[in-house]
């Protein structure tokens, strides 16, 4: 029996257009998306690097692009947030323990509390016994540690927590640590469907 449920965020909850920002960036004068500008990103999602040398470092390989153009093309991977989902999820909270897990930024965390405002973030927080960002916790999914951490740190049973990602490689990670997993397929299912989809 599940008791305690750990979610991403990207394309769990908020819709992402995982493509629009490379061509936003290739209109900017990014010839192609390279191991240089990967490892910025891994770096910038383990708060290793601060939002102005992260930028900066886009610069180099956008001679031309402004700090403002940049962060234009880097949030346009952010979309709607279906009120549905927060529906579903306040809902969860008084049968579960809930924890959000994601691989993100400083900077696309500030732009969806900005475009989403205040009220509607703290509710979406608020149900969560803890909120966890990569950027914050210097750590990263799919690496074993950041899920160690939450299952230490909230004395966890593996067994009866369900994690919940988009991306295999999460799921697979967590699975090997004895979590139950949905590994979500985006466009094709909603977690507001958990429970018409799985047997917990």
């Amino acid at each position: 029996m599940i008791d305690t449920i750990i979610f991403d965020f990207g394309d769990i909850f908020i819709n992402l257009d995982k493509e629009a920002p490379i061509n936003k960036l290739k209109k900017l004068g990014l010839t192609h998306w390279n191991d240089d500008l990967n490892q910025l990103n891994l770096q910038f999602e383990k708060g290793q690097i601060t939002e102005e040398n992260f930028l900066l470092g886009f610069q180099k390989h956008l001679q031309n692009a402004s700090f403002d153009e940049i962060l234009d093309a880097w949030n346009s991977i952010l979309l709607d947030f279906p009120l549905r989902r927060l529906e579903f999820l306040q809902k969860l909270t008084k049968k579960y323990r809930l924890f959000l897990l994601s691989n993100t930024d400083s900077i696309h965390i500030d732009t969806f509390e900005r475009d989403n405002g205040l009220s509607f973030t703290r509710d979406f927080y608020m149900c969560f016994e803890k909120v966890y960002f990569s950027f914050e916790m210097g750590m990263r999914k799919p690496d074993a540690e950041i899920f160690d951490y939450l299952i230490k740190n909230h004395e966890l049973s593996p067994k009866r927590t369900l994690f919940i990602d988009d991306k295999k490689e999460n799921t697979d990670a967590a699975l090997l640590l004895g979590l139950q997993v949905w590994n979500l397929k985006v466009g094709q299912e909603d977690v507001v469907d958990l429970f018409k989809k799985k047997e917990f």
